[in-house]
């Protein structure tokens, strides 16, 4: 569970999972002070982790000889019916062809990949 509690300044929120802390904010033409990453962002971060976690298992577990991934993630919403996360993969290591279209496959098929795709519901629940 991930807890975001908004702080005294402007539109600065901290959100933790109990153990490991961030922040969030918007940027100053909005508002904000720019102090910490925009929520958009974060939706980013968390498919590109995924993705590069997900390689590196992949490549652990068919002994490929990835030394590394960068993976850059943009959100594109210049079309206001549709949002197109587009993301790039460069590899650090001797990797050939046949192995980039495995890590595709791969990375395509990472958790947070899979649940984006799904139908999203958003529900308020009741704390106790």
């Amino acid at each position: 569970m991930i807890v975001c509690t908004s702080l005294e300044k402007g539109f600065q929120t901290r959100f933790s999972d109990g153990v490991h802390e961030a922040f969030a904010d918007t940027t100053a033409e909005h508002g904000g002070a720019d102090a910490g990453f925009r929520p958009h962002d974060l939706l980013c971060a968390a498919l590109g982790s995924c993705i590069a976690i997900t390689m590196r298992m992949y490549a652990q577990r068919h002994d490929i000889p990835l030394e590394g991934v960068t993976v850059t993630v943009e959100l594109n919403r210049d079309d206001p019916a549709k949002a197109a996360f587009e993301y790039s993969l460069e590899y650090k290591g001797d990797i050939d062809d046949i192995t980039r279209e495995k890590f595709a496959r791969a990375a395509a098929a990472c958790p947070v990949h899979k649940t984006l795709l799904r139908e999203l519901v958003f529900q308020q629940v009741s704390l106790p």
